[in-house]
Order: structure tokens, then C-alpha cells, then sequence
């Protein structure tokens, strides 16, 4: 069973793979239109991508490449992120003057840097386990990477600093995801359903997004979740993705879906998952 993901081997996504399907075999992706790729082309089974982190917030171009791919989300897990500052053997705090790593670790780490390392500069990288990669590759003591502590295992570098997220409560949601909703893999949560939706409202419709959102309410089903992106060629007009209660052929969820389609501009179901456990 192969599961395409972002990064280098190393990466948190790649332990997200290994503890939401035990002995599948983690196909690492230069990017995330690679990773969506990948399993579109039935190059590999399936494709896990984060989705959002609890420090940094939402990752916004997954959510668009969710709207763009015929792809269906089968399952989740929560994944606690803890960040360490590493380099070559032999290098010092004090001597660091560039943390390479991806912006979100970045982000999630700054009150850290600004505090500790304030000489230091703070480099975007497309992923933490590459940043480590190249780190131990170059081998300069003014160098360190933030990563996971297995990718310091995996490239011979030394931990100068661990856990130095900005809060221990520090999670990131990742999303599984196949070709169809038959191709799921066993093994996975049995839990209350959850579904994930994305749809668009007609332009200048007063009170669109609340008649949107009431649809659920009055059936009493619970929303998660409800992000907005800009429509791509309609300035002004917005996609929202919603995460709700239930299976989307549950019969209360079909009929919120049904009345929604009646006042939406677009609709699309983007998968029907059990509630993703927390790891780590």
C-alpha cells in the first residue's frame, strides 16, 4: 500500500502516514501538487496531506487542490507536532546564524527564535526533514534546521533545542485520501462520521451565507468547522468549506445537502471519514 506525501523522509506527514495506516510504505512528494498528483494518477493508493495545524491555522492550498482534484478525503488523525532545533556535531546556539525550515514550523516556533536565537535568520524551506537534509548535507555549523526528532536520526544531526514550539498544544490534522469512496483502507477509526463539504453561493443573495448555514441548524446537525476561500475569476465571491456531524447518506445530512443545492451556486462532497484519533 503506498501513500504519497509532502517532504522528505523524516517529515512529520511521513509519521502521520506510519501511525494512521500501520505497514504502508510513505511515497515521498516535492510538493502538494505532486502528492494530489500522484494519487490521481493512480501512481500510488492513496495520499495524506495536512490540512490544518492548532498554532499556525489552516493550510490554504490544500483546501484549494481539494476543490480542484476528484478526490475523496477517507480518513483523518491529528498528529502532536513537537519541534527541535538541530544541527551538524559540533555546532553551538551561539554560533547559529540561519534555522532553515518549512514556514509553518517557523511560524509555530517564532516566539523561540525571536527570544533565543534574535541574530539568527529565520529561512522558508518546502519542507522540515529537507531543511535537515540539507543542513547535515552542507555540514556548516552556522547552519540549523527544525524538524522532527527522527529526521535528526535519519540525517546524523544533533538536537540543540527540543520541543521549542511556542505551545506544547501544538497538533496538525491531516487528511486521507483515495480515487473512491469504496478504496478505503481497513483498519481505520471506527467513530462517528464526519463529512466534508465545498460549495459556492449566487452573487449578491442577502443573507446567503446565514440561509447556508441554517440548513444544518435546523436539523440539528453539528458544524466542525467552516473556512472561506476567494473564487478563483469572481472577485468578491468566496468557496467555503464546511465540516459537519454524520455520513453524508444519513438521512438528516442528505436532506440539509438536498436544501442546500437549492440555493447554492455549486456544491461538492469532498468525503465521508470516521473522526480522526490523536497521536503522539
Amino acid at each position: 500500500m503506498l501513500i504519497a506525501f509532502q517532504g522528505e523522509i523524516g517529515a512529520f506527514s511521513e509519521e502521520a502516514v506510519r501511525a494512521l495506516v500501520p505497514g504502508a510504505e510513505p511515497v515521498p512528494q516535492p510538493s502538494f501538487e505532486a502528492v494530489f498528483e500522484a494519487v490521481t494518477e493512480a501512481r500510488v493508493d492513496y495520499a495524506l496531506i495536512p490540512i490544518e495545524n492548532s498554532l499556525f491555522g489552516s493550510v490554504h492550498i490544500n483546501y484549494d487542490l481539494l476543490e480542484a482534484h476528484a478526490l475523496w478525503i477517507a480518513g483523518e488523525i491529528n498528529l502532536r507536532i513537537r519541534h527541535h532545533l538541530m544541527a551538524v556535531p559540533g555546532a553551538t546556539l551561539d554560533g547559529l546564524r540561519e534555522v532553515h525550515s518549512h514556514p509553518q514550523a517557523l511560524g509555530q516556533c517564532r516566539t523561540y527564535l525571536r527570544t533565543h536565537l534574535p541574530r539568527a535568520q529565520a529561512i522558508p524551506a518546502y519542507d522540515t526533514a529537507g531543511a535537515a537534509r540539507m543542513v547535515a548535507r552542507r555540514g556548516e555549523p552556522h547552519l540549523a534546521a527544525i524538524a522532527s526528532e527522527r529526521a535528526a536520526a535519519e540525517y546524523g544531526l544533533v538536537v540543540l533545542a527540543p520541543g521549542i514550539e511556542s505551545n506544547h498544544q501544538n497538533y496538525t490534522r491531516f487528511l486521507l485520501l483515495t480515487r473512491s469512496p469504496e478504496a478505503v483502507p481497513p483498519g481505520l477509526p471506527d467513530a462517528p462520521a464526519k463529512t466534508s463539504i465545498v460549495y459556492s453561493l449566487h452573487h449578491n443573495v442577502p443573507g446567503g451565507l446565514f440561509k447556508s448555514l441554517a440548513v444544518f441548524a435546523l436539523r440539528d446537525i453539528d458544524l466542525f468547522k467552516i473556512e472561506s476561500r476567494p473564487l478563483v475569476g469572481s472577485p468578491g465571491q468566496y468557496l467555503f468549506y464546511l465540516d459537519l456531524a454524520g455520513a453524508h447518506t444519513d438521512a438528516p445530512v442528505q436532506r440539509a445537502l438536498d436544501h442546500l443545492r437549492e440555493i447554492s451556486a455549486t456544491l461538492k462532497v469532498l468525503g465521508s471519514y470516521p473522526g480522526g484519533r490523536t497521536v503522539g
